[in-house]
């Protein structure tokens, strides 16, 4: 018994020593370490998909009911994938939107004003990020109070202002001599307030291109000057290309934001042709009195698969320019 009993003793010791050594320790503070790491991640993935649920569901839904046939309307069985997928929707909405000419000729309205804010708000942006000029942060003042003015507030004054536009020659109408003109009904009222800098979200964009340009380092424009470049060859040749993921940036928001646009188009009275929101608005009306469609559910259809065409053309440039897009947020300091 007393050999038994000694055994045991020291096989207790051994189990003790190992389970006081710091490898065990370690070991142990390591496997919590994991354990944290695994339920924090499982927690992540969890939040990430009831957030994107909620933004996506009501995408999926729009997507999924214009591949609906009018069967799978009734059917109550049918959520959203469609018992009887049809192209029927899609099709009547291409045609009745006249789709190809409109998103073309919107296309290159807002392409064309993209140019010009790219060009216009890198410059003031440059110009406030690199020069020292009287007046300056009053000025850089103006531009923050530009992003965050409702537009609502300056509709009345914006709706005069380009209701009679001063010119600099007379023009003979019925009521006599003026010097002003109706602008309204025509594009321009958006290239001029672009040019000049007050475009749609053009605060935001100077704000973008100010942040990057006070990001890069100054010696680069030294080493320029030293070479002997211009300042307009060193922002255009040098600054304006080291910026990219900034011109990608404002490029997508502005391409959007554009293309989006109902508030200027509606204000300014612009022709259908570009602006793809009008025709959205007439669509299933139009639809309506031309195939005599009075349910109301058959007419939703119609216009999700609207939509669907619509904003086609904004996915698709998204996902070309997703990643330099994102690039350009993260370096810019956009937040929120």
């Amino acid at each position: 018994m007393a050999g038994i009993k000694e055994k045991y003793l020291q096989l207790k010791t051994k189990v003790e020593t190992v389970v006081n050594e710091p490898q065990f320790d370690n070991e142990k503070s390591r496997a919590v370490t994991i354990a944290k790491k695994l339920i924090f991640g499982i927690f992540k993935i969890v939040i990430l998909v009831g957030i994107c649920y909620v933004v996506l569901s009501p995408v999926i839904g729009m997507v999924s009911h214009s591949f609906f046939s009018d069967a799978d309307v009734y059917n109550p069985m049918v959520y959203i994938i469609p018992q009887n997928p049809t192209m029927d929707k899609m099709s009547m909405s291409y045609k009745t939107l006249d789709y190809l000419p409109h998103v073309s000729t919107a296309l290159v309205f807002d392409l064309s004003l993209l140019l010009i804010q790219l060009i216009i708000c890198s410059m003031v942006g440059y110009g406030f990020a690199r020069f020292k000029f009287p007046g300056k942060n009053f000025l850089f003042a103006c531009v923050v109070i530009m992003i965050v003015l409702p537009l609502n507030s300056i509709m009345l004054p914006l709706y005069m202002t380009f209701r009679n536009f001063p010119i600099p020659f007379p023009v003979i109408s019925a009521t006599g001599v003026k010097f002003t003109k109706n602008l309204l009904t025509t594009p321009w009222p958006m290239y001029i307030m672009t040019i000049f800098g007050c475009g749609l979200r053009s605060g935001l964009f100077i704000y973008i291109f100010n942040q990057f340009f006070r990001g890069l380092p100054k010696e680069i424009e030294e080493a320029a000057f030293v070479d002997g470049a211009s300042m307009w060859y060193t922002y255009s040749r040098i600054m304006l290309v080291n910026s990219m993921p900034a011109v990608i940036t404002v490029a997508v928001f502005s391409m959007v934001w554009q293309y989006n646009d109902m508030f200027y188009t509606k204000l300014f009275i612009l022709s259908d042709k570009i602006s793809m929101g009008k025709n959205i608005g007439g669509l299933t009306s139009t639809i309506a009195n031309a195939e005599q469609i009075t349910n109301p559910a058959i007419l939703q259809l119609y216009l999700d698969a609207g939509i669907v065409l619509v904003i086609l053309p904004v996915i698709i440039l998204y996902v070309i320019l997703q990643s330099r897009f994102i690039e350009g947020v993260e370096r810019s300091g956009i937040v929120g």
